[in-house]
Parts: structure tokens; sequence; C-alpha cells
């Protein structure tokens, strides 16, 4: 009542923000790569063992690379099973610190407490970063026993908007609301990565995915910005679907789909249905891409019921850690 008792004008200048900013869309992908090396002239690479099953998987990791004599040295950090700040992050500010300063870190799996007062670390890791572009790659592996073949697809998620914003609150009882932002520099960089990632990996088709039939404002925006990039890459074979219909093709004839790009909380539920096709999570690599850094991570659960078993499949780390090796060059 009181918002609505106010006057014309006084809305007006409420909702007349500068946009500048906004308006400041990269022309090209910009990732730093100037890592930092020890004294010895190894890599320096955060590490984050993660919870369960991560301490021993990340062991792992660490002994294949030190037979292949891969050039990497280790800043390992924790993370606190308590709130280390008001925001309920459960890493400390030097972890953060230490991300931004070695531009690459290697990530476990973790288990964000239940409960009121806690954020999700990879919430906490892609806001503070910045880690615009979920990359994620599946890929049929040879000799493992699976009804598809010859899969090879990957997914390309908007990492820092949608609904995983966390702008949630109570209308009144009995009615909660979630706010779903979609912006177009969000969007414009996704999509300009998607697009560069397509031409640098030898991609032939990008599949942009949606649900802009219902909603046609937010989902709406993304396709725009996708089809204004595409008119910068002719070579690249672009096409449009509704995520419903994305998602049985990809059950009906996976080895059809090259590439996609979509939304925040559909390339959450995709790129698990993808690692589905190839043999589940603990088969998968992920990493998720900023400016500035870069966090590569095992996206499967903690697994305590086999934890310190030495049971633990070390697979979807070692493939994210060889993703992150990629992208260091």
């Amino acid at each position: 009542k009181s918002y609505l008792r106010l006057r014309p004008a006084t809305l007006v200048k409420a909702s007349t923000r500068p946009m500048v900013s906004y308006d400041d869309i990269p022309t090209k992908v910009v990732l730093n790569k100037d890592f930092m090396k020890d004294e010895d002239g190894n890599y320096i690479v955060t590490l984050l063992k993660g919870h369960g099953i991560g301490p021993e998987i990340s062991k792992s990791v660490k002994s294949i690379f030190t037979a292949a004599e891969v050039p990497i040295s280790w800043e390992e950090h924790e993370v606190y099973s308590r709130a280390m700040n008001k925001e309920g992050d459960l890493l400390s500010s030097e972890t953060i610190d230490s991300i931004r300063r070695n531009k690459v870190a290697l990530k476990g799996p973790f288990m964000t407490p239940i409960g009121k007062g806690f954020r999700s670390l990879n919430v906490t890791l892609r806001k503070k970063l910045q880690l615009y572009a979920n990359v994620r790659p599946c890929k049929t592996i040879k000799g493992i026993d699976n009804i598809y073949e010859n899969v090879d697809v990957v997914t390309i998620r908007e990492n820092t908007e949608g609904e995983y914003m966390g702008l949630e609150h109570r209308v009144v009882p009995g009615v909660s609301e979630s706010i779903k932002i979609i912006s177009r520099r969000a969007c414009l960089k996704i999509a300009r990565y998607a697009f560069e990632y397509a031409v640098s990996n030898n991609r032939k088709k990008i599949v942009g995915v949606h649900k802009a039939g219902v909603m046609k404002k937010g989902d709406g925006l993304f396709l725009e910005c996708l089809r204004e990039i595409n008119e910068e890459y002719p070579t690249i074979d672009y096409s449009e679907e509704q995520v419903d219909t994305m998602c049985m093709k990809l059950a009906t004839v996976p080895e059809k789909s090259d590439m996609m790009v979509m939304p925040n909380l559909y390339g959450d539920i995709v790129s698990d249905l993808c690692a589905g096709l190839i043999g589940g999570l603990g088969l998968t690599a992920s990493g998720n891409i900023g400016a500035e850094a870069a966090v590569f991570e095992a996206v499967h659960g903690t697994a305590p019921d086999i934890a310190g078993k030495n049971l633990a499949n070390p697979t979807a780390l070692l493939l994210s850690a060889c993703m992150m090796l990629e992208h260091m060059e």
C-alpha cells in the first residue's frame, strides 16, 4: 500500500537506474591464463579435496599426476562444516583468494549441510569467482557396458543467473515466489563462449535449449542473444529446441546430438541426463569457467557409505583434471 501511494514521479525515478554496465558486452571470450608457478617451475593449482570419498579420489589423481610427471604443484585448502561468514559460506576468504591468485582449481565432491544458514558451495564459487560457463562433455567410454553407443555431446550451461540466484520469498502463508533472472549481458557472454568453444573444439552443431513457448520474455531474450551471436559464426549449424523435446531426443537418439547451450536450471538437469547416457556421473568431467578463474570438479556425490574403503572410482575427478590441463594448455 505504501508503494502504491508513491507519486508517479517517484516511481519513475526509482525504475530508471543507470544500466551502462549491462551494455558493456565483451566482443570476444577473454580468459586470464596467467597461471602461477612455484620456485621449481611447476604450475600451482588450488585443490579442494572434498568430503566423503573426496580425499581418496583426490589422492588417486595426485598419484597419477606424479607418475605421469605432470608439472603441477598442489595448494590444498579445506571446506568447513560451519559457516565462515553471515552469508553462510563454507569457504574461507583465503581459499577464494587462492583460486583467484592461481587462476585454476580442482574440486572433489562436497556436501552442503542441510538447514538454514548455509549456502551451496557451488553457488559460492560461481558467484564470487563469476564462473559464468559450466562445460560438461559426455562421451562414450569404450569397455563400459552401456545401452548407448557413440555418444559425444557437450552441454554448455549459463552458470550465474536463472532460478539459481536464490531470489525467493514467501508472499503470504502458503504462497512462495521464486524469481528467474535473465539478463542480456549474461546471455551474450554464454552465447559467445558456446560458439567460440564449438569453433576451437571442432564442433559442427549447436542447439539452443529453451522453454520460450511458456517463458516468452526470459527464455525469449536468451534465444535472441544466441541468434545475434550466431550471425558471426556462419560455419556453425545452429538450431533451437524446447527443453522437453531435447530430453526426448537425447533419450532416443543421443548420437545425433553434438553440442547444446541453455540457461541455468535446464543445464543442471540436461547435463545429468547426458551423464546417464555414458554410464553416470562417476564417468563425467565438468568445468566452471570464468574470465579470471576456472574450477574443475567431480559432480557426483560424496558416497559416505564407501568412504575410506578404497572402493571409490576416481575417473570423474581424473577426467576433470585432464580437462583442467587442456584449459591450461
